[in-house]
């Protein structure tokens, strides 16, 4: 098997290391917008560099990975499919949603084979709360709460093209609340603050987020998010049932301390970024890619799922925007 990569930046460099050390994986093509940094990475890690993207197509492979900034997942993941090549792509497929579902039009009109990266699919704890949920050994599934807390802002330039707090950052948060609970939300209530910064104003994003999903079952789940958490890098997701509730991400590394007498003690080394953090999630998705494109196992997560989940983050900006309840139902498209 060969695969190409196109993008060597820090997620596409991480994308590369764990393949090469997959034995099913095979050889790899590197190409990169800057064709130094990916004959860096392909030299540190014995692959092939690419002077560019054609050459990854003309030279030959059986699977590409889309790992570049996000202007070229669209283009990259039509000419994949249309090439026959399986695809796995980092999220977002787009940059909105009309052109997510243009995507996926393309990829169903080639037939084509399309994985999309979210990780916290293969994360021990989250895949854990899933069976539990599933099981009923939570009894009815009453609340569910999210975070996602980032350490630190992007850079002001990052923001401009991230699509938002809600696109950029709880989009995994949305993804897991309908692969945990199995259901869908009907309807968004979502607010943010842009009190963090200059630079969140400037871009017309926010720092700050949080969103009241009811799903379709009528379980209330509350997802809040921030740029600006200087404990550290935390991702938590909490369901209650009316016969247990657990935590998934709570752990020895979680930067949150007690004000208790006599609660656990603060973090000694807390998380400091996602990479750290899902780590081992990472490359599981990136095992279950090369298993797909070798016939050898389903689809974790598909464009449909990539869909959803954006759909979710779309009605939670509109929301925000328009101060008031909205069904991603009602958004074009549906």
């Amino acid at each position: 098997m060969r695969i190409g990569i196109v993008g060597t930046g820090r997620i596409g460099s991480f994308h590369a290391s764990a393949l090469a050390r997959n034995p099913d994986a095979g050889s790899l093509v590197l190409a990169d917008a800057d064709p130094a940094r990916a004959a860096l990475v392909a030299a540190r890690l014995g692959a092939t560099a690419a002077p560019g993207v054609d050459e990854v197509f003309s030279w030959g492979v059986d699977a590409l990975v889309v790992a570049c900034s996000t202007e070229g997942h669209a283009e990259l993941v039509v000419r994949a499919v249309r090439a026959g090549l399986p695809v796995f792509c980092e999220k977002p497929l787009a940059s909105g949603l009309a052109g997510t579902v243009a995507v996926l039009r393309e990829v169903a009109a080639a037939g084509g084979v399309l994985q999309v990266g979210f990780m916290r699919r293969f994360d021990a704890g989250y895949r854990t709360a899933r069976e539990l949920v599933r099981s009923g050994a939570l009894g009815r599934l009453h609340t569910v709460r999210t975070m996602t807390a980032d350490p630190a802002p992007p850079p002001a330039g990052y923001l401009a093209g991230s699509g938002g707090l809600f696109r950029d950052c709880l989009l995994h948060d949305f993804d897991m609340v309908r692969w945990v609970t199995g259901r869908e939300v009907a309807e968004v209530y979502a607010a943010g603050s842009d009190a963090g910064g200059a630079q969140f104003r400037d871009a017309g994003d926010v720092d700050t987020a949080a969103a009241l999903l009811t799903l379709d079952d009528r379980t209330l789940v509350t997802c809040t998010g921030t740029r600006c958490n200087g404990a550290g890098y935390d991702v938590r997701m909490e369901l209650a049932g009316d016969l247990d509730q657990v935590s998934a991400g709570l752990d020895d590394r979680t930067p949150i301390a007690s004000t208790e007498p006599h609660g656990p003690p603060p973090a000694s080394k807390p998380w400091r970024g996602f990479l750290e953090r899902f780590g081992p999630a990472y490359e599981a998705e990136l095992a279950a890619f090369v298993r797909l494109v070798r016939g050898e196992g389903g689809n974790p997560c598909d464009g449909a799922a990539a869909l959803a989940a954006l759909r979710v983050a779309e009605a939670c900006e509109v929301s925000r925007r328009e101060r008031r309840p909205v069904a991603p139902a009602e958004l074009p498209g549906a």
